[in-house]
């Protein structure tokens, strides 16, 4: 199985996966003590806590590799074979992609795909040449801190805009901290992705940016735009 997950809720309204990060080649498997993948779990839990009472499935890709590898584009598909399990406990409601770094990446390869409601990409890997026509109907969110050493911000804020270019709803938020493990700062980092998860759910108000054209942000947006008190 390419899915993890806890208890499915009896009559689940909607599911969010996780892809965590790793590394640009690897063909072993992720380790035991799998850091990539223990950075998510604040992420989900969040999640999981706030949605509860909306009967939210909260899934996790569990890669084979630990790379992309080049064109095999690992974590993609074992993110689409997630997916497929996912649908299968969870067929028809509404699903979200939260990825972080190549996760990231393999979630925005993915948001084109049949029953995807939405990406929260965190501080994604966007190399140059990425592909973006797939992105014509999608909602794309994404959170880069612009000191990250590791992924390159203005590489995501580029991607956006060619997404939107070919007709995607997009969303940037420059991180005032955390660089790419997220670590400072990380209640923010938390509590905007579950925020905008939720949105994208059909659970929470979203930002204009991801309601209609009009309202469109061109440049990344600063955090503090869109954090509330609590």
């Amino acid at each position: 199985m390419a899915l993890v997950h806890g208890s499915v809720p009896p009559r689940p309204r909607a599911a969010v996966l996780f892809l965590h990060g790793g590394r640009a080649d690897g063909l072993g498997p992720p380790g035991a003590l799998n850091l990539p993948g223990a950075r998510m779990r604040p992420f989900a839990a969040r999640i999981a806590r706030e949605a509860r009472p909306d009967g939210v499935l909260v899934g996790h890709v569990r890669y084979r590799h630990r790379g992309w590898n080049g064109p095999r584009e690992d974590a993609v598909r074992d993110g689409r074979r997630a997916l497929r399990e996912l649908r299968d406990l969870a067929a028809g409601v509404p699903v979200v992609l939260v990825g972080h770094s190549m996760g990231g990446r393999a979630a925005l390869r993915m948001a084109g795909d049949p029953g995807v409601d939405g990406v929260v990409a965190l501080a994604p890997w966007c190399p140059p040449g990425e592909p973006v026509a797939h992105l014509a109907d999608a909602r794309v969110v994404a959170l880069h801190d612009q000191a990250d050493r590791v992924t390159d911000a203005d590489g995501t804020w580029s991607h956006l805009a060619r997404a939107q270019h070919e007709g995607a709803r997009t969303l940037g938020i420059r991180m005032p901290e955390g660089g790419h493990a997220m670590l400072r700062g990380a209640r923010d980092w938390h509590r905007l992705a579950t925020t905008l998860t939720l949105g994208l759910l059909g659970l929470a108000p979203l930002p204009a940016a991801l309601t209609g054209p009009d309202g469109a942000a061109t440049t990344p947006q600063p955090a503090g735009l869109f954090l509330t008190p609590g």
